[in-house]
């Protein structure tokens, strides 16, 4: 290490040796001072902007929740459903501002870098809560890789259905197994999982957001359509009618759609990894993510209430779970083939965005536990003709490969998408979402306790907190109510 101190020191001066420079920063040796081709803390430039930042966070955000909206909407009905879509945009944006106050430990333009959601909560808050809040991340990262799974299953399914029913005219019912097409997810996940690092996913990000796009207009193009063919708007003020469903299924399927409201939200998992791309000071990153926040939540929350509300206005009591799977629509049945596969491409790579963090925090304690182990630090460089040479790492392409057939198998298992989307927002959304960040923006503000500010975050916290509970437990009330009803490895539609 000292050597590489050295080099580091006369890099600065002078650019010289550019190989040595890279051995350097991959022991990630902090710099004493941003230079040309460095940042502050010895790594290459970051060259983000406000607009790669908002197409980040719309690609994360704008994913297979989108497709639970119109369902949620019905529960609520016309005063509620949109209002509480607004509510939940306000608390993402404004809890995302307090957290991207944290991406630097105490001055906001040259404090220490958190490079991880995990890192920043470690330094504001420490102790016990890291663990808290890494138990949670990571146990919300694995249940969104096996919501991800059953979705694109799901649209797999839709588009042979659609096909068939095209086919036989509508006559032939076209029962189909679910199991085949996870598996076929699954193989390939394992390979892009073997995908090394975040930074080279970037252009899987960029198909993914067109993807997002792609389906979730077409969706909202098939609601309008139908609006205006039948002339009328769906729905009544106050959501599904008691007759379709009874008291209590109402009561805990409106708490289930705050569920899914809040997973059609959430990103502040991934916001930190987020700002950690965007270019130094001035203006601080976190004036920077705040603008980039507030432009991709707005756009976010335009596009949901679209797609919300004209789903409810097209189907009103019998919004599908999954709007364009849900079988509201038969034709167009090429357009529906269209976002059916999109939405497929676009999971493909949100699950390797959400796995990434998981994949890394798993292979660094496998390092730190087992240094000397050859299974774990070694790779072999496998040459590709016109590409750079493939790193192949043992102990990675056994763990991730084991990874994703755990959460396909638990997919085949457990393949009701709605609920399990209720239930990872309500479980992801509290902790999060909500009461990390406002803590540790206490912490970092330091806001003196039962002042007028520390009261408003506290409440703010409190009336999350119970928000998260009740979705849960609707959610749960889901499952439950579908376990009677249900055979594992059997799922057909």
């Amino acid at each position: 290490m000292k050597m590489g101190e050295n080099t580091a020191s006369k890099n600065q001066n002078h650019h010289a040796h550019h190989h040595q420079v890279f051995d350097v920063s991959v022991d990630k040796v902090p710099l004493q001072a941003a230079s040309k081709w460095y940042d502050d803390d010895g790594r290459l430039k970051r060259t983000g902007t406000i607009w790669t930042a908002s197409a980040h966070i719309i690609t994360a955000v704008i994913g297979s929740g989108v497709l639970s909206l119109a369902w949620a909407t019905a529960q609520l009905g016309w005063i509620a459903g949109p209002t509480v879509l607004f509510l939940f945009s306000f608390v993402t944006y404004y809890t995302s501002t307090l957290l991207s106050a944290c991406y630097r430990t105490g001055d906001p333009n040259t404090g220490k870098r958190n490079y991880t959601y995990m890192e920043a909560v470690q330094s504001n808050l420490g102790g016990v809560k890291v663990k808290i809040c890494g138990m949670i991340q990571y146990f919300n990262l694995v249940g969104v890789a096996i919501g991800y799974t059953i979705a694109a299953s799901i649209s797999m399914m839709a588009i042979k259905r659609s096909n068939c029913f095209h086919e036989s005219g509508g006559k032939d019912p076209c029962k189909i197994s679910s199991n085949p097409y996870m598996i076929m997810f699954g193989v390939v996940e394992i390979v892009f999982s073997q995908i090394p690092d975040f930074d080279q996913i970037s252009w899987l990000s960029m198909v993914a957001a067109v993807m997002s796009f792609t389906y979730s207009t077409i969706g909202l193009g098939l609601g309008i359509s139908k609006v205006a063919e039948t002339g009328k708007f769906r729905g009544s003020l106050t959501g599904i009618s008691i007759g379709t469903v009874t008291q209590a299924q109402k009561i805990w399927r409106s708490f289930q759609a705050l569920g899914a409201i809040a997973f059609a939200y959430s990103y502040s998992l991934i916001l930190i990894e987020i700002q950690d791309t965007i270019k130094s000071p001035p203006p601080s990153e976190a004036k920077t993510m705040e603008k980039a926040t507030l432009i991709s939540v707005s756009v976010t929350t335009i596009f949901y209430m679209l797609c919300g509300c004209f789903g409810y206005a097209a189907f009103g009591d019998m919004a599908p779970g999954n709007l364009l799977t849900g079988f509201g629509f038969y034709n167009p049945y090429w357009l529906l083939d269209i976002a059916n596969a999109a939405i497929v491409i676009h999971l493909i790579g949100a699950y390797q965005v959400y796995c990434q963090p998981l994949y890394a925090f798993v292979e660094k304690t496998a390092a730190d536990w087992f240094p000397q182990s050859p299974l774990i630090a070694k790779e072999i460089e496998i040459p590709i003709p016109g590409f750079k040479p493939y790193k192949l790492n043992i102990f990675r392409l056994v763990w991730r490969t084991l990874f994703v057939i755990i959460t396909t198998i638990v997919s085949m298992l457990m393949p009701f998408f709605n609920d399990i989307v209720g239930i990872l927002g309500a479980f992801g959304f509290w902790p999060l979402t909500v009461y990390f960040p406002v803590e540790m923006y206490i912490v970092q503000k330091q806001i003196p306790k039962w002042s007028t500010r520390w009261l408003c975050l506290q409440i703010l916290s409190v009336a999350c907190l119970i928000i998260s509970i009740a979705a849960a437990a609707g959610s749960f009330a889901g499952v439950v109510s579908d376990l009677k009803v249900y055979k594992p490895f059997k799922t057909s539609y």
